[in-house]
């Protein structure tokens, strides 16, 4: 299979275009044409495990460069490293209401599902693509993909990964899971700014021909482990595939029930790849787009209008805080009509203008699809107190934004004299992260008990609720920080910063804490 740019004027492999990340021009990779998974494939699947499944969604797309056998492997390994028998398992709450829990993996967030997979996906995608440089993957993070790629590449021979992540725009647990993290080929740096500042000063290294010159003449080559990498999205579509397959084998649904997903959103990644599951043949009716107070999604899905002409709010939900959402690109290219001028023209506009609209026609298209709301932060207090007092499930804070929407979208949906909601169509709402790695906020929530420290938290947190807090996050209280760098939000100065990594220059690893 090939791909082509957003913007146009590209054609590459899958093995490319994993290994380039992000289009000369600054387009995101897209697939030349949609595979399809029928019916009968599916019932296939049903009888797979989680590794297995994820290895034959991926093969529609990488099979051809890449060995069927060889993704199978890979999944096999990378699934490995999670807790318990499922890496995604879907929990029943109440009546038609699952939670798709993606918290398993080494990092205790959902990005642990595509960022296992990639490097794997990497190292192969080089061999075929005959590249003995160096990688250096190059990262913008709200939180979770931060450490996640770091972990992932963790002395992962002939990569480097460099990370760059908001100054205060991360929770505490997300900040030390970072800047305590251990491996020889590493480097993690904080930017007096948001997240927005960050992944534009990234994608500016990437498109730069001048910074790559230099990185070339060092045998080093710019990749991306965020969710522009298509390597990055194309294993997060498999566990939609998964948890319809776990309806239809736990009787809950027949096979062709449509179904709907709640996606806590902040780049658009992992809600697109719901997107790309269904234009696969998923039978999914719609995907909700659930946003904190940063709502431009939800605005933009409610207008027809992307604008970031707009404050900037920090909230209890820190990985969506975000105003510019890269991914959303690859749905504006499919709903245009595969226009590259026209979406190169609209992204042109946001940079300039701070703003771009898409046509009538376009949005009836969206709107048939997908359904956006947004939730405030006592709107989402709320949703996590009423679902732990009534059912008993905790959840963290993006989740917990999910769960608010959630509600505005069934209260959309048809009732009867009563009110009470008469469909009963299935929905699953996507779990992003272990509470625990948001234990102040979790505990607040659920409780009203408010605490300073992170790891006093986690403790009466596990009395709350008696879920077993994660090894890798208690550990963290003894682990010395590492990384303490605090950059400008000024390209020059990142720049400099990445040259310097890239050149070999690595932040000892600090003798360990004494307990």
């Amino acid at each position: 299979m090939y791909f082509i740019s957003t913007r146009g004027g590209e054609k590459v492999t899958g093995a490319q275009a994993i290994v380039k990340g992000l289009a000369d021009n600054g387009g995101l990779y897209v697939p030349e044409k949609f595979p399809a998974v029928t019916q009968a494939e599916m019932q296939e699947m049903a009888n797979m495990s989680y590794p297995e499944r994820a290895a034959f969604v991926l093969g529609k797309y990488l099979a051809d460069d890449l060995g069927a056998e060889y993704l199978k492997e890979i999944c096999e390994k990378a699934y490995s490293t999670f807790t318990g028998d499922d890496p995604a398992p879907l929990v029943k709450v109440n009546g038609n209401l699952f939670v798709l829990e993606l918290f398993h993996g080494p990092t205790c967030a959902f990005k642990d599902m595509a960022l296992t997979v990639l490097p794997y996906l990497l190292k192969k995608s080089c061999e075929v693509t005959g590249i003995n440089d160096d990688i250096l993957i190059l990262t913008a993070t709200s939180g979770d993909t931060g450490k996640a790629a770091l972990e992932g590449f963790r002395d992962v021979k002939g990569t480097k990964v460099a990370v760059f992540y908001p100054d205060e725009g991360v929770a505490k647990m997300q900040r030390l899971q970072m800047c305590a993290q251990d491996g020889n080929n590493v480097f993690v740096a904080a930017v007096k700014g948001n997240f927005d500042d960050c992944q534009r000063a990234v994608k500016k290294m990437f498109s730069s021909e001048e910074f790559n010159a230099k990185m070339a003449k060092k045998g080093v080559r710019l990749s991306s482990a965020n969710s522009i990498n298509f390597g990055r999205l194309a294993p997060q579509i498999a566990y939609y595939f998964s948890s319809y397959l776990d309806l239809l084998t736990s009787n809950q649904i027949e096979m062709g029930d449509e179904i709907d997903f709640v996606v806590p959103t902040g780049n658009f990644g992992d809600i697109l790849a719901g997107w790309y599951a269904k234009q696969m043949g998923l039978p999914v009716r719609k995907l909700v787009c659930a946003s904190n107070r940063n709502k431009v999604l939800s605005d933009f899905f409610k207008k027809g209008v992307y604008d970031v002409k707009r404050n900037f709010f920090r909230t209890m939900s820190p990985s969506m805080d975000i105003l510019v959402s890269s991914n959303l690109e690859r749905l504006l290219f499919e709903i245009s009509g595969r226009n590259a001028k026209l979406t190169a023209q609209r992204m042109a506009d946001l940079a300039e203008k701070k703003e771009y609209s898409i046509t009538s026609e376009e949005k009836a298209k969206l709107d048939k699809e997908f359904f956006g709301g947004f939730a405030s932060e006592d709107d989402m207090i709320e949703a996590m107190y009423e679902t732990f007092d009534e059912f008993g499930y905790a959840m963290d804070t993006h989740t917990g934004v999910a769960l608010a929407v959630c509600e505005q979208y069934r209260n959309t949906l048809k009732k009867d004299e009563d009110g009470e909601v008469i469909d009963k169509t299935p929905i699953v709402v996507l779990s992003t992260a272990n509470p625990y790695k948001f234990p102040q906020d979790v505990l607040y929530a659920l409780s009203g008990n408010d605490v300073k420290d992170s790891f006093k938290g986690v403790k009466r947190l596990n009395l709350l609720t008696a879920m077993k807090p994660p090894k890798s996050l208690t550990e963290l209280r003894y682990k010395p920080i590492r990384f303490k760098t605090v950059v400008d939000n000024d390209l020059d100065k990142m720049s400099a910063l990445i040259e310097k990594f890239a050149d070999g220059e690595i932040v000892p690893v600090p003798a360990p804490v004494k307990k």
